[in-house]
This record gives C-alpha cells, structure tokens and sequence, in this order.
C-alpha cells in the first residue's frame, strides 16, 4: 500500500486521506526530472496545475483493507480529486472541451460546449461513482454559496463536470464506496502549491502502460516575447500497453516489464482511460480553449498513448483570464490572444501532457488490491539504467 496513508479517520469516513496540494507528501515524491529525465520546455515553480494563478487542487484517498473481494466492503483503492479554477470563488472562466476517443465520461460538457463556461470545480473519480460525485458537488456547492446568481427567487441550476477513469483492478468498484463526505473533503482541502501525485484521489487505483498509475502534473512557462502566459495540466491517468511506453523518446516499454502476475493477465489492446485537465491565464475564448484541448493527444502520443477502442479519453481546457466576463444580464468586454500567436501555448500544451504522465509513474508506488492483484511501481533504477543506455539521462 502507498505510505502516503498516513491518517485514518473512523465511522462514516472510512480510511480517508484529504491531501491538498501543500500536503507533506507532494514535498517528499520524487518526480520525472528527480530522476534526470529531460523534458522540452521550462516549467513554472511547482511544475503544476497551481502554477496558473488561483487554481487549486484538492484530494481525498481512500485505502483499506486487503485480501479476496467482497462487494461492499473492499478492499478499497479509489479517491476523489478536485480543481478549483479560482478557489473558493464563483466566477465561471472560459472553457473548452474535447473527446478523442469516447469510451469514458464527463458530465456538464453538453453545456461547457455550448455556453462557453465552467461554471464550478472539476471533479474526477472512478467510474462508478461519476454520478454520486456530481450530486455531492452540487450540495457543496450550494453550502460554499457558489452558485451564482439565481435565475429568479431562489432559483437556480448547477451542471459540474465529473470525470472518470476505471480502477476495478484493484478497487472495489462495484462497492461505491465514495461517499459525500470525501466529496466534501477533496473540495475542501484543496490548496495552491506543489500538488501531491501518483496514488492520490481519483487517481488511487489506476494503471499506466502496465505499471501502477495515477494522478500527475505539469506546466510550461511562456518566454516574456512568448506573452509570459502559463499552462498547467493535470490528468488522472489509466491507459497504455506496456510495450507502447515512451519516455523522452525512448522505448521503455521494451526495456523494462511490469513483473507482476497481473500485467500477464491485461488484455494486450488498449482498455484504459484518461483524463486530462488543462489551465491557462492567458485570455483564450472557448474556441480557442478547445483548441487546446484537441492538442493534449499529442503530449499522450509523446508517451506511447494511442486512444485505442477501450480507452476513455476526455479532456477540458479553461482560462483563468478575464474575470467577471459571466453575468446572467449584462454584457461583457474581454480580452483575446490572437489565433496567430497561439503556437507555444499549444506546444506548452503537448508537452506539460506529456510530462504529467510521467511524473504520475513515478511518483506511483506498488499497490495490492483486490484479490491480491498487483500494480508493480516503475522501478526508478531500472528506469535511469534504461535513460543512460539510450545516451537521454540528464547530468
């Protein structure tokens, strides 16, 4: 199990760790360029999400048991993960959302594609439990007093986008063991500052390319000629075939074997999924954000990622610039960069994607799951053996 459970919490709550982005944990991972792996471009000072100002993020970790499965009690290895785009604070921002390949779901996006805004937080999770995730966001919403001015009286609608990715593997899945209460406490933990990877929130149980998987980020950092703009990515990930592992170009997948009896077991094509979530402060309008949404499958590219029949892959793209740009009455005046000038943010895109994949690996540890299925963490010396061989391992 990972050590990152640190704290148990009785009755309703179960096993529960709420780790937000400053937690004690996100200082102590290691992460991809730790180990000396190159990456193009210059990331912010977290190398985060919460480097685009005013984004927070917020976790809550649900670990316990071990041994056979039994539904409805374990064991348990799944979570919630939260994005706050300005805190605690009801003030939609643009938005842009993209579906590579369909086999997956997020919630509110009929509405994100249609009035341009991400009215709320973003909130991913397993599979099964997308839809008590998006009831509780409502209900914490309403009890943070951000919903927004109503439509008349008292009045007023909320559609939160919920992603998901399957963690049945390890996870008790069918025993919907995600409760309001962690909703509460993802939402409410969420914090600016290095955020916490690997097996955290709604990324607790899953896998990437064979090994164990999760939660990780990145960012680029625009030169001043570039516009001096920030783009943060954050993805839950649980795709990829272990011989399709790319690391800085190199074919890891063919070096380096999950030795787990439960990668043997894994069907050779693609069953997994993603998510990914993308950041900016520069003043990008809906289309443009979805712009760069449609460029996060080249990052998963980068890594070996194809959007395979089985694999859910989801993303959402929003701007934390001009702000008060949503009013039910009033119109508004805004800022927009221009289609022209847009390349780096699109490349920062691609490759802060690409980054966050990795730093997910190998912030991830080895867990046993249900049945005593195991997801074997990338061994990092192996991992820097393999670097150095190909003549990539950074001094």
């Amino acid at each position: 199990m990972s050590p990152l459970k640190n704290t148990l919490s009785a009755g309703l709550l179960g096993t529960l760790l709420a780790v937000s982005a400053t937690s004690p944990q996100a200082a102590g991972q290691p992460r991809a360029r730790d180990l000396g792996i190159p990456f193009v471009g210059t990331p912010g000072p977290q190398n985060a999400i919460t480097d685009v100002k005013g984004v927070t993020v917020g976790y809550a970790t649900l670990i316990e048991g071990e041994g056979k499965l039994e539904i409805g009690k374990g064991p348990i290895r799944t979570g919630v993960t939260a994005i706050l785009p300005r805190g605690k604070h009801y003030d939609p921002v643009f938005a842009g959302w993209y579906s590579f390949n369909g086999n997956g779901e997020m919630t509110g996006t009929t509405w994100v594609e249609e009035s341009g805004f991400l009215e709320g937080p973003v909130l991913i999770t397993n599979t099964h439990s997308a839809g008590l995730v998006r009831d509780s966001t409502i209900a914490w919403q309403a009890d943070n007093d951000m919903v927004g001015p109503t439509l008349f009286e008292d009045l007023y609608f909320l559609l939160p986008v919920v992603a998901e990715t399957y963690d049945g593997i390890l996870n008790d899945i069918n025993g919907m063991h995600v409760k309001k209460e962690h909703v509460y406490a993802a939402l409410d933990s969420a914090a600016p500052g290095r955020v916490a990877e690997g097996n955290v929130g709604g990324g607790t149980g899953m896998a990437l390319f064979g090994f164990k998987g999760g939660t990780g980020t990145a960012s680029r950092q625009l030169s001043r000629e570039q516009g001096g703009y920030t783009v943060g990515v954050l993805l839950q990930g649980n795709f990829g075939t272990p011989d399709g592992l790319m690391i800085a170009g190199v074919p890891v997948g063919r070096e380096i074997r999950p030795e787990s009896p439960l990668a043997h077991r894994q069907p050779p094509q693609e069953t997994g999924s993603v998510i990914v979530i993308v950041a900016t402060d520069a003043p990008l309008l809906p289309h443009q954000l979805k712009r760069l949404a449609r460029r996060v499958p080249v990052g998963l590219a980068r890594t070996g990622g194809y959007g395979g029949n089985g694999s859910g892959e989801i993303f959402l793209a929003f701007s934390t610039a001009n702000p008060g740009a949503f009013s039910r009455k009033d119109d508004s005046s805004v800022q927009m960069v221009s289609n022209d000038t847009m390349d780096p943010l699109i490349e920062a895109t691609a490759l802060a994607t690409e980054e966050a994949v990795i730093n997910a690996m190998v912030a991830a540890e080895t867990m046993v799951g249900r049945d005593g299925y195991t997801l074997q963490a990338i061994p990092h010396d192996r991992l820097q053996a393999v670097m150095k061989k190909y003549q990539r391992l950074a001094p």
